[in-house]
């Protein structure tokens, strides 16, 4: 049923995209839009220089989340520095979105340049929604001004299909209080996994003298980010390949990993997922003290400090795997411009995304605590005077190590089946051994159906 679903809404977004009129463009020596747009594809040609013959052109902007998750003042300043782009605020709440926007898509009428997550944008790419943005990055971007992560939407193909709306790196955060009550040295840059569970078994302390911890050295998570995903690398294993077409759960050093992510909770290092519960979460069980460790992705610092105000707490950079190599998981939602739009419009989002990539609104990117900016230069605008003060250890891991998670256009539907089995490994319902077949042949279910 699952691929019936699938194969249709493809033929209805195929279909829907083939039946697309044209619409007059701008392109290269005057020439209609859709065999402007094909040379573009083709690589003959580049897209349209910005035309000295200035003229208005409607841009309708998809904001999932509206000016929660895209600051207005980024909006604003883009609309009085191009008064000739006239922009349609497609704006709702982020789940609604992602609703709507499949229908859209389907009827061919979605806005011009939307952000969604990174594994959706991949798979626009590979069903010929999303424009091509290689020529434009190559003719217009300095790729020396970004670091790395500008490129998270790069396919196997070579495409690069979105540029990132912001950066939401993980580090390894620490409880100070907890560290000075054991007496125990602060983490730092050279730890590895090894260091940080021995450092963590020291940290774990029954204060209440009731035979069970009430301080736990670390946490360990059950989803994908801050869970499975960073642990199964920490022995130098990976859920995928690197053409990310063939599953590998079962090699010997992912599931070296995995049994390292639960090893912590059987020998009481970490809570287990009833305890965490019962103390509200990492978050909250961090920010009581009762926690010294845990993997935090950028965004949550907002939270922490909301929520505890006078919390003495830092984070450093992740550490290094088994093998010595350092893994650092990076989330990225991206822009997207849409392929079926009149080269015109495709150049006035374009415009709109080399502003948001600029000086000015990478500024304010930085200054909202809510996602690292990609451009290097806007690094120096990090509010480092709210916690964690060495916001360097998301900047740092981002440029040494900074991984994406494994995306690919079938993403959302191998993680959604793999999930639960990695739920059931994280409770010690299922040992890993008898999980990772399991998980192993789901996923590549999945990717064979996507192939």
């Amino acid at each position: 049923m699952k691929k019936a679903i699938h194969t249709a809404l493809a033929l209805i977004i195929a279909f829907s995209l083939s039946a697309c009129s044209s619409s007059n463009g701008n392109g290269d020596n005057n020439k209609g839009d859709t065999e402007a747009a094909s040379a573009i594809k083709e690589g003959t040609v580049k897209p349209s220089e910005t035309s000295t013959d200035v003229k208005d052109v409607k841009l309708k902007i998809g904001l999932p989340g509206g000016y929660d998750i895209t600051k207005k003042e980024i909006i604003d300043g883009f609309i009085a520095k191009y008064p000739h782009i006239k922009l349609e605020i497609d704006e709702s709440p982020w789940t609604d979105f992602v609703t709507k926007i499949t229908a859209q898509i389907a009827g061919g009428n979605p806005p011009d340049v939307w952000l969604q997550e990174n594994a959706a944008v991949l798979g626009y790419g590979k069903r010929g929604v999303a424009e091509d943005l290689t020529p434009y990055i190559e003719r217009d971007l300095k790729l020396d001004d970004y670091n790395q992560a500008l490129l998270s939407s790069k396919s196997t193909d070579g495409k690069v299909y979105g540029i990132p709306h912001g950066l939401n790196p993980v580090a390894l955060a620490y409880n100070k209080k907890v560290f000075a009550d054991a007496n125990v040295p602060l983490p730092t840059a050279d730890w590895t996994y090894q260091d940080m569970i021995d450092t963590a078994k020291k940290l774990t302390r029954d204060t209440n003298g009731d035979g069970k911890p009430d301080v736990y050295g670390l946490a360990v998570a059950s989803n994908i980010t801050v869970g499975w995903f960073p642990w199964s690398r920490a022995a130098g294993g990976a859920v995928l390949d690197a053409a990310k077409t063939k599953a590998t759960v079962t090699d010997p050093k992912t599931v070296e990993g995995l049994k390292l992510w639960v090893s912590v909770i059987k020998d009481g290092t970490a809570p287990t997922l009833d305890v965490m519960k019962a103390g509200g979460g990492d978050h909250q069980m961090f920010g009581n003290n009762q926690l010294g460790m845990y993997f935090l992705q950028y965004n949550r610092q907002v939270g922490l400090n909301d929520n505890y105000p006078d919390l003495d707490w830092d984070t450093v950079v992740m550490p290094k795997g088994l093998d010595g190599k350092r893994v650092v998981p990076v989330v990225t939602n991206s822009w997207v411009v849409y392929s079926r739009a009149s080269q015109e419009v495709k150049d006035a989002a374009w415009e709109f995304l080399k502003y948001y990539l600029g000086e000015e609104s990478q500024a304010v990117l930085a200054a909202s605590g809510v996602s690292l900016p990609v451009k290097k230069s806007a690094e120096a605008k990090l509010d480092n005077t709210k916690k964690p003060l060495n916001k360097k250890a998301y900047v740092d891991g981002v440029a040494e190590a900074g991984m994406t998670l494994d995306e690919n256009p079938s993403w959302n539907e191998w993680r959604s089946a793999a999930q639960p089995v990695f739920e059931e490994i994280i409770s010690l319902t299922k040992p890993v051994e008898d999980a990772v077949k399991e998980i192993q042949d789901k996923i590549q279910a999945v990717l064979d159906e996507n192939q």
